[in-house]
Formats: C-alpha cells, structure tokens, sequence
C-alpha cells in the first residue's frame, strides 16, 4: 500500500508564498507521475502541476509562472513552491501518484486571504 503524506499548507496573505511537501512511502520512481491537484468548496478537483519519472512537468494555465513542482529522489518527495498567491488559490492541495493505480494524498489547506 502506498502512503503519501502533505504537509505545508497554511493560511497566508496574497502575493505571498508558500511550499507544500509529499513524502512517499516508496521511491517516487516506481511511480509514472506524481502531482498535485486541488479541489475549492462546491468545485472538482483540478490539476495544478504533475511531474512525471523522466522529469517533464505540466501545469495548469492559472498556476503558470507562479508555482514550481519539483521531485528530490533522495528523500522520495515532491514538492509545489508556490509564489505570488492569489485568494482564488485557495483550496485543499493533494499530492497524486500513478503507478497502475492512483493514489491520494489526505491533503493539505491553503489559504490566502489577508
């Protein structure tokens, strides 16, 4: 069974940042892509960035020159920077994983409000 844990998450001001965490309990080689999603109050959840095992990154068009997703094999872990926050960020991030399944994070709240 695969465990992936967030941490990071926060309340902060907009135009500020802030840096989520995915620690696997496995190396995220094993894994085709990993990602993260979010899901606001009364919307599906959405792509924001995925990182796949030969390092080629997407993005939503909203998140564009703002977030940066990044993998550090070392320690089995995807990170998502996040710069210049907008309130319509706000919303539960979860951290994804594709192998032959996907699997979920628990997920991690963001907000930005001032």
């Amino acid at each position: 069974q695969v465990q992936l844990v967030e941490s990071g998450g926060g309340l902060v001001q907009p135009g500020g940042s802030l840096k989520l965490s995915c620690a696997a309990s496995r190396s995220v080689f094993s894994f085709r892509a990993m990602g993260w999603y979010r899901q606001a109050p009364g919307k599906e959840r959405d792509m924001v960035a995925t990182i796949t095992s030969g390092g080629i990154t997407d993005y939503a068009d909203s998140v564009k020159g703002r977030f940066t997703i990044s993998r550090d094999n070392a320690k089995d872990a995807v990170y998502l920077q996040m710069n210049s926050l907008k309130p319509e960020d706000t919303a539960v991030y979860y951290c994804n994983a594709v192998q032959r399944f996907a699997y979920w994070g628990q997920g991690t709240q963001v907000t930005v409000s001032s």
